[in-house]
């Protein structure tokens, strides 16, 4: 897919500083917000989250979209599936 065409996240969950599983316990804490079908992002620099977020999308049958570098850690990306 495209860049261009992927959907933009509609909601940002900052975890940036925080050591897996806080970013993964923040995505969950905050996934509702997001409708069903839709993108959540969650930015975070613990090296740990580039194999624990995918890891947690496919146990919980949610769809990982990309890992996005940033200046500091990376934005995941997460479509909501139910």
């Amino acid at each position: 897919m495209d860049v261009h065409e992927r959907p933009r996240p509609l909601v940002t969950v900052e975890a940036l500083g925080r050591k897996c599983p806080i970013p993964i316990i923040m995505l969950a804490a905050r996934l509702h917000e997001v409708p069903i079908g839709a993108v959540i992002a969650v930015t975070a620099d613990d090296p740990a989250a580039s194999a624990d977020i995918p890891a947690w999308c496919r146990m919980k049958m949610h769809e990982f979209v990309v890992e996005q570098p940033l200046a500091r850690g990376s934005a995941f990306h997460i479509r909501r599936m139910y």
